[in-house]
């Protein structure tokens, strides 16, 4: 391999890399995954904090490995947000 090749190679991992981070930050798969195609900020970005934040736990629940973990704090917010409406 002559340096142009190497300097082009290193160039796209560099590319590559950045791809994958954007995604991770911008789109993480457990909020892209879901069967209907419809990415979990898409709804959540109209209700409120602890609406959002409810389901967004359990839409996500089943794929981060913290399925129990992620119910119990989409409880955790739905007993907060039954508080501030009481």
């Amino acid at each position: 391999m002559n340096y142009d090749d190497y300097s082009q190679l290193v160039k796209d991992q560099e590319v590559a890399r950045r791809e994958i981070k954007g995604e991770k930050v911008n789109h993480p798969s457990h909020y892209t995954s879901h069967g209907s195609g419809v990415e979990c900020i898409q709804i959540t970005e109209h209700m409120n904090f602890c609406l959002g934040n409810a389901v967004k736990y359990i839409w996500r629940a089943s794929m981060k490995g913290k399925h129990k973990e992620d119910l119990e704090k989409a409880i955790w917010y739905i007993r907060r947000e039954l508080e501030r409406i009481e």
